[in-house]
């Protein structure tokens, strides 16, 4: 699987900083699990997950029925010492935070985006209600930093999230385009030079 960090791989690890800013959750006693968890009409993006992350889980993906007659598609990892150390990184004693000195590779960033990106005409937002504002701000300082994605944070009813420029959603498509599943590719606005 090339390259190593720790002993997950380099795209392991993509795969799991770009869950954990999405849709991903982790529990922690000993060590820390991963929880892979999204609707049914996206099973072909958790098998995608879990091909990836096989070795660290013992049960495949299954569906199972949610709250209100929702189907969900998920599957958890093993309890392992190496995500014990994300665990440490991305959780606090009030919930999920952004780890300040947090690399984002491109395929963290279409993880991220597939898990919780949208489009709206020329730009996306990053779903990331989730986080506080001061963790919304680090994220948005990330973007720009490392891949010169501009965005603000924008209303969404009483919550904030991530609004790219138009500038940065070009950016970020010509970045990822290439690494988003097809069957999530329409979650990217279709872009004119």
């Amino acid at each position: 699987m090339g390259n190593t960090v720790g002993s997950l791989s380099e795209v392991q690890h993509s795969i799991v900083v770009g869950t954990l800013l999405g849709d991903g959750t982790m529990r922690c006693k000993t060590n820390a699990l991963l929880e892979i968890n999204h609707s049914h009409h996206q099973e072909s993006y958790v098998w995608w997950k879990y091909e990836h992350l096989s070795d660290l889980v013992a049960t495949p993906p299954q569906r199972r029925k949610g709250n209100g007659g929702r189907i969900a598609c998920r599957f958890v990892t093993r309890s392992l010492p190496v995500l014990t150390s994300y665990f440490r990184l991305f959780y606090a004693d009030r919930g999920k935070v952004v780890p300040g000195e947090l690399e984002l590779s491109p395929l963290s960033l279409a993880v991220w985006f597939m898990d919780d990106g949208c489009r709206s005409r020329n730009a996306v937002y990053l779903n990331t209600q989730q986080f506080g504002i001061g963790e919304q701000r680090r994220l948005l300082a990330m973007l720009k930093r490392q891949w010169g994605i501009d965005g603000a944070l924008n209303r969404d009813r009483s919550y904030r999230r991530i609004r790219l420029s138009v500038d940065g959603t070009r950016r970020l498509t010509r970045l990822i385009g290439p690494l988003v599943l097809p069957e999530l590719s329409y979650k990217l606005p279709r872009m004119t030079p």
